[in-house]
């Protein structure tokens, strides 16, 4: 496989709502960094222009970050050294895992990376020189395994062979263990005899599979030794044993037992670990020499081996020891030992508070070394807050809103996520994601109150404070930086009021009277500064207050005028006679207004009076002949406000017998001719004649409705004289008219809806003249002549007869000449 090859194709699948895939690369260990693994935009069909505003980035776990993407090209590079055998060991395939994360939209890509091995590593004996023990009396045949050579490279890489030098007496045996890796044995082919030759030495050689192939050596001294008559003997060559991976130091394993025949020392067998056990094996498992007891020694991991292969040897005492060799598979069980593990992949922190329900706020993966049931993870997360999990690939899960958030509430969230496997007992983690809410401007101002009254007095200083519109935002930043703006109704209404922007404090700019105007009303906006902004109105009624600023205003008799207003009372008038009324306002409102009356100066003080509150001047006594002809009143005129304000009027009163007197007296003060009398002339003028032409005209109608209501009544006496020849009630005959159709064709009967008597009026026929009156129609009338009226219940009686009343009824009868009536 060639250095970024796509080994498998894209595994698409949807998910609620976030896209998600596969991919899978392989590149050799040790690659130079910066070199391209895969194109990772061509291979997902992304758009390489919008990777920059996507924001896409390499997440993987662990502290090193392997692997970046570069978002002009696309391409996935090393940016770390890769060590196969620092990241797996002797696992294989040895695979790193990565996620690729985009925004806007969110997609989320997972990819894994198989790291190839390479031939860099050379095959290991534990040392460079072995030795062994023969006797000569060992029988062709015979197996003597050899310590083993260690490659920590995988596959074609690792250890694949041994050979062994020339020799007549061994050959090489090579064999494969369960877990796939080499040993080598000797195999005796031609009997030893030690008169012969005392000591062999073999060179022992391992290669491994690479190109080209990488290789060890080690020498191996054989001393031939006199011989032996038995050697020790397993009672089986393999034995086997369950072992849980938690189990303490000192658990026995399993306990192997050998014998010898022989007596004595030679009989006497001691136990060890033979040369094919790797140095790790004897780190973990201790083994009693003298019993064959093969206890725990370190810390089992089945995630790191599930199985063991222990190859022991036992040796007899004699002075050419004998050995036995057999082996132990040692197969660790898995326990629920290791806890989940929460990554928290991306936090997409803070989350605006108006974000859809289902909107993504992190991503998390979750492992567990464990296998089986003790390896599956569920996570979870208290039910009372606003989020949820999900779970979107395998070992993935997702964060989303299931609700709407306030950030007025909770303005953040620490959010705690439960992993817990399903072994027994279960195991669990516990991480906490802190998720902060932004804040949205969907909060309008709201003020303290929804209208303010704001009383402020006349005649005030410019530019004063008068009212703090307050208000508040739970809003946060800009969204609750609030402002104020005063809308006016009337465009002169910004002469007189202001408000600060900023705190919404509401100005008078000009001084106010309350005689010109009472109330002011507008409106204030608060509107803060979101986007868009919200705003609230309130409405501000300013109420001017009366001050005592005008004194009474006297309006009869008229101050400072040229013009005399004399009063005239004649001699003799009785005490308590009214003789003139002051009239006097006060602009001012209320108590201000209030005016009182009280007689400040008079000619003779004991003649008149003043009426408190009414201004009425009346009579104190009666008048004497021997009294003053001219008197000269004043009145002073005073509110109640305070400070009190007043005025005073002059008035003049005349005793006299009539007018004239008065007029001649007033004669040398009388006023300049004043072009107004004349209009007022004109105006009595005009009244005068519209009256008397009213008057002229109601009168002629009435007696035109006199002269029609003689002439009416006469006409209807003379009908009744000459209609009947018997004497008989008639009652109200309103109308009898003559009709325009030709003559001899038909009658008509007109009678009255208050008529009380079956009264008839026949018409005979009449040339066609379209005038036909109604005396000539009661004239032609023929006595004791009725008819009987189609359609009605009733018969008329003869003209001699009492008819009875038969009101409200009124009937039209078309009749043919010939026929009766």
């Amino acid at each position: 496989v060639t250095t970024g090859q796509v080994l498998s194709l894209l595994l698409l699948f949807g998910l609620s709502n976030w896209v998600s895939a596969a991919i899978r690369y392989a590149i050799p260990e040790e690659a130079r960094k910066g070199s391209a693994v895969g194109n990772v935009v061509a291979d997902l069909a992304l758009d390489l222009g919008r990777l920059p505003d996507r924001r896409l980035r390499v997440v993987s776990g662990g502290n090193k970050k392997y692997f970046g993407v570069d978002l002009t090209s696309g391409a996935l590079l090393v940016n770390e050294r890769i060590d196969r055998e620092e990241l797996c060991g002797a696992l294989s395939p040895c695979v790193l895992s990565f996620e690729i994360l985009m925004e806007n939209p969110l997609e989320l890509y997972s990819g894994t990376v198989e790291i190839q091995d390479i031939n860099d590593n050379d095959p290991v004996f534990p040392s460079s020189q072995a030795r062994l023990e023969i006797s000569e009396s060992v029988a062709a045949g015979a197996r003597f395994p050899l310590e083993s050579a260690q490659d920590p490279d995988v596959g074609v890489n690792s250890l694949q062979t041994y050979q062994l030098s020339a020799n007549p007496h061994f050959a090489l045996d090579v064999q494969t263990r369960v877990d796939g890796s080499k040993y080598a044995e000797l195999v005796l082919e031609k009997e030893l005899d030690r008169e012969e030759q005392r000591e062999l030495h073999l060179v022992l050689t391992a290669l491994d599979g690479g190109s080209p192939p990488r290789s060890t050596h080690v020498q191996i001294h054989i001393d031939v030794v006199d011989a032996n008559d038995n050697a020790p003997v397993f009672n089986q060559s393999t034995y086997k044993a369950n072992i849980r991976e938690n189990t303490p130091s000192g658990t026995l394993v399993a306990k192997i037992s050998a014998y010898d025949l022989d007596d004595g020392p030679s009989g006497e067998v001691v136990y060890s670990f033979s040369s094919h056990t790797p140095a790790k094996v004897r780190e973990l498992f201790a083994l009693d020499s003298a019993t064959g007891e093969l206890r725990v020694k370190g810390q089992l991991d089945y995630e790191e081996t599930k199985l063991y292969e222990i190859y022991l040897q036992a040796k007899d005492k004699g002075a050419v020891p004998g050995v036995a060799h057999c082996k132990v598979l040692v197969e660790v069980v898995d326990v629920n030992d290791n806890t989940p593990e929460v990554t928290v992949t991306s936090v997409y922190s803070p989350v605006p508070e108006d974000a859809a329900p289902g909107t993504v706020v992190a991503l998390l993966s979750v492992t567990d070394l464990d296998s089986h049931d003790n390896g599956l993870v569920n996570c979870f997360i208290p039910s009372e807050i606003p989020f949820l999990l999900s779970s979107s690939l395998k070992n993935y899960y997702t964060l989303k809103t299931k609700a709407a958030l306030d950030r007025e509430k909770a303005s953040e969230y620490n959010i705690t996520i439960t992993a817990k496997d399903s072994g027994s007992p279960p195991l669990s983690a516990v991480k906490t994601i802190l998720v902060q809410v932004s804040d949205v401007n969907d909060n309008a101002p709201k003020a303290s109150q929804d209208s303010y009254d704001v009383y402020v007095l006349e005649n005030n200083m410019p530019g004063i404070p008068i009212l703090n519109v307050s208000a508040t935002d739970p809003d946060l930043g800009r969204n609750a930086h609030l402002s104020y703006t005063l809308f006016q109704g009337d465009p002169t209404m910004g002469h007189l009021f202001s408000i600060n922007r900023e705190n919404g404090t509401l100005y008078l700019l000009t001084s106010l009277d309350h005689e010109d105007q009472v109330e002011f009303s507008m409106m204030v906006q608060v509107q803060d500064g979101g986007s868009p902004p919200l705003a609230t109105n309130v409405s501000v009624s300013v109420f001017v207050t009366d001050v005592n600023d005008n004194p009474p205003t006297v309006l009869y008799p008229q101050p400072n005028t040229t013009d005399t207003y004399t009063d005239v009372v004649p001699p003799g008038t009785p005490a308590g006679h009214m003789v003139t009324k002051v009239v006097a306002v006060d602009a001012d409102a209320g108590y201000n207004a209030w005016i009182s009356y009280t007689l400040s100066q008079a000619t003779d003080p004991s003649l008149f009076s003043v009426g408190l509150h009414s201004g009425e001047i009346f009579t104190a006594r009666q008048l004497r002949e021997d009294d003053a002809s001219q008197h000269t009143l004043v009145i002073l005129l005073k509110d109640h406000g305070e400070p009190v304000l007043s005025a005073s009027a002059t008035v003049s009163i005349s005793v006299a017998e009539m007018a004239k007197e008065v007029l001649t007296d007033l004669a040398d003060v009388a006023p300049a001719n004043d072009p107004r009398r004349h209009v007022t002339f004109y105006l009595i003028l005009a009244v005068i004649l519209v009256s008397a032409a009213f008057f002229i005209t109601m009168l002629s109608v009435g007696i035109f409705k006199c002269y029609k209501w003689r002439q009416s009544k006469e006409l209807y006496n003379s009908s009744r004289s000459t209609m009947y020849r018997t004497p008989g009630p008639f009652h109200h005959i309103d109308a009898v008219r003559g009709g325009f159709t030709p003559p001899n064709f038909y009658h008509q009967v007109y009678l009255t809806t208050d008529s009380r008597q079956s009264d008839l009026l026949c018409k005979k026929p009449f040339t066609s003249s379209p005038l036909g009156s109604r005396q000539s129609t009661m004239r032609n009338g023929e006595p004791g002549l009725y008819h009987q009226i189609v359609g009605t219940a009733s018969r008329l009686p003869a003209p001699a007869e009492q008819a009875q009343p038969n009101p409200d009824w009124r009937f039209s009868q078309t009749q043919r000449p010939g026929t009766s009536g």
